[in-house]
């Protein structure tokens, strides 16, 4: 085939042409030119953003006798041979296809020859998230201490399943998604060398749909060009790209603004009909929302405009005007939840219909209670019939929690009701954060503990940890598995504010129970609280166990438990103590004043001496 793709045509050759990693390229040719290179460096990225290409640039400027500043000169038998894929001392490897040990192997017995033409022997190893535990190992050495004339370049995607033994011998490039602005820029200047013709806002819409890939932009605009004859038109990129156009998108949010359910369905039906994806739709819907929340903040002007994802017309902003703030917000809740659970099902449309019904109704509420004071008893009679059931099932949620605390307490006592307040000291339910532990779930977890699993979980947390991004990272450096089951698992953290980080962050939640749950072998779920509540929760539940009182904690999910029928909770607790006993010692947090005492023995031994003090059990 004579014709190539345009992103193979223009893909970056040197540092300068890489679009959108401005620090990353500085930096590396920086390197390259005060010949300060690392032995290994770590690429990773979402697709499209630049990785590979960038290795490839990395090699040639190392290797090129012409370098200047730090750029291949493109011009030299290396550089060429490089860019052709022919020069066996830049030896690329896929490892989604060579993921074994014995590749690996391969690489650590080649790597001990000298390179034959170029003065680095190079290996780019894409993809590199796709080696096998074994084949991780394999690399760990040669990575570590590789010969002095050779370099690794690992890329990939998702650095969540790179091993923290790997990453530590790297040096860690993190590439960022393109912003659409260099995107469009980057489509207009191809299209320019090419002598084709556009309109104003195909580019755009565009560079939204490739989501901060440039490769995924330059195919997209590849089959755009290909449909259209002669000048890209701004419909022509919608067709190609799936994105809506500026009219469906405030026909269909304007009904779901006024409350009429009638028309917003209609619009959704007539969207679905015609071929849009449910998951588009709902991607589209969410940046709309963004940048609806963004003008009505900033306004019309040029700040609000260059904060925009495109450029709208007056009818745009007309809405964001008069739609209410709280129902954008409402909005961005309601599709995020679909968003997620319509990855999961064959039937996404009955989710999207959901979501519209539930918009409208809030739509209509928030329409009654901004309509002018006319009818006093109009106007707050529909925020309230709105509101109202929100307050009160939260209230008969708190209500039934302290029911169930109390009796549990009275149970406990074993007819010393008069003296819970004293003997048994009620669980915190709050911190000067606001966040309040799901103690029914955690009970949960811990009716079903065991020292394995605990182990199983202890064993992959800290490395899952250093895996995530820095921010994420940070939120759960200071958490200790407490106790595990086998389908759920208990953090605990040392700080509350964290606590309250992560329980406000329900990305972060479902990343770290997908990634846990892909090493475990088997699904897991997260519950988390303070070290101060752990502690609480830990002397509540076994207090249970030894009094009979384990169903007022664990409600329904009490497991073994609950099935029992006429089987007490004690015989329970006998069958089920070294499980339990395991799961609440492993971690170390004994008995408070076996801990206050073993402070007092720690204080005197450093004190006096460990030869001279003696330790009297009284």
């Amino acid at each position: 085939m004579s014709y190539q793709a345009l992103y193979r045509v223009w893909r970056p050759q040197t540092f300068g042409d890489i679009v959108g990693q401005e620090a990353v390229a500085h930096t590396l040719q920086n390197a390259v030119k005060t010949g300060k290179m690392s032995h290994a460096y770590l690429f990773t990225g979402p697709r499209g953003t630049g990785k590979t290409s960038a290795a490839k640039i990395v090699s040639k400027a190392i290797n090129c006798p012409n370098q200047v500043d730090g750029e291949p000169c493109n011009q030299c038998e290396i550089c060429k041979a490089i860019n052709a894929g022919s020069l066996s001392d830049v030896i690329e490897i896929d490892a989604a296809s060579n993921n074994g040990v014995d590749e690996m192997r391969d690489i650590r017995e080649n790597v001990r020859y000298a390179p034959t033409e170029a003065a680095y022997k190079v290996y780019i190893i894409d993809e590199v998230h796709m080696l096998s535990t074994g084949a991780f190992n394999a690399l760990l050495k040669t990575l570590e201490e590789p010969p002095a004339n050779v370099l690794f370049i690992l890329a990939t995607t998702e650095i969540h399943k790179i091993p923290a033994t790997i990453i530590s011998r790297t040096q860690r490039f993190d590439f960022k998604r393109i912003s659409h602005q260099d995107i469009e820029k980057r489509m207009a200047y191809i299209l320019e060398q090419d002598d084709i013709q556009y309109e104003d806002g195909a580019l755009a819409v565009i560079a939204r749909a490739a989501n901060g890939g440039m490769r995924d932009a330059l195919s997209l605009l590849d089959q755009v060009i290909s449909f259209s004859e002669g000048t890209i038109s701004l419909e022509t990129s919608r067709q190609v790209t799936g994105v809506l156009s500026e009219e469906e998108l405030i026909h269909y949010t304007k009904a779901l603004s006024d409350g009429d359910a009638t028309v917003a369905l209609a619009d959704l039906h007539k969207l679905l009909d015609s071929g849009q994806e449910a998951a588009r739709f709902v991607e589209e819907q969410l940046i709309f929302v963004r940048d609806l929340l963004i003008a009505k903040e900033i306004g019309g002007g040029t700040d609000a405009i260059g904060s925009l994802t495109q450029r709208y017309d007056t009818a745009f902003y007309a809405l964001a005007k008069e739609i209410d703030l709280e129902l954008l917000y409402q909005m961005m809740d309601v599709f995020k939840e679909t968003q997620a659970e319509i990855r999961f099902t064959v039937q996404p449309s009955i989710y999207l219909e959901v979501a519209t019904v539930q918009l409208c109704q809030k739509g209509g509420a928030s329409k009654a209670s901004m309509a002018p004071a006319g009818n006093t008893a109009s106007n707050n009679a529909a925020p309230v019939a709105h509101e109202l059931p929100t307050h009160i099932s939260q209230v008969i949620a708190d209500l039934q929690e302290q029911v169930a605390t109390l009796s549990s307490q009275l149970q406990n006592g074993s007819g010393q009701a008069a003296k819970p307040a004293t003997n048994n000291k009620p669980m915190k339910r709050s911190n000067s954060t606001g966040f309040t532990p799901n103690l029914t779930k955690i009970f949960q977890v811990l009716n079903q503990a065991t020292k394995k699993d605990l182990n199983d979980v202890s064993s992959l947390w800290e490395e899952l940890v250093v895996s995530l991004p820095g921010m994420q990272a940070a939120m759960l450096k200071a958490t200790f598995p407490a106790a595990a089951s086998p389908t759920a698992f208990v953090v605990r953290f040392d700080y509350e504010v964290l606590c309250k980080k992560v329980d406000d962050d329900e990305e972060l939640r479902r990343q770290v129970e997908q990634m846990l749950s892909n090493r475990l072998g088997h699904p897991t779920k997260m519950y988390y609280l303070t070290s101060d509540q752990w502690q609480e929760a830990r002397q509540t539940y076994v207090k249970a166990m030894k009094n009979g009182g384990l169903g007022d904690l664990v409600g329904d999910g009490a497991g073994a438990v609950a099935d029992k029928g006429s089987a007490t909770d004690a015989e329970a607790f006998s069958q089920n103590s070294d499980a339990i006993n395991d799961a609440m010692l492993a971690d170390g947090l004994e008995d408070e004043e076996a801990r206050m005492r073993q402070d007092q023995v720690d204080q005197a031994v450093s004190l006096f001496g460990k030869e001279n003090v003696t330790i009297v059990d009284d």
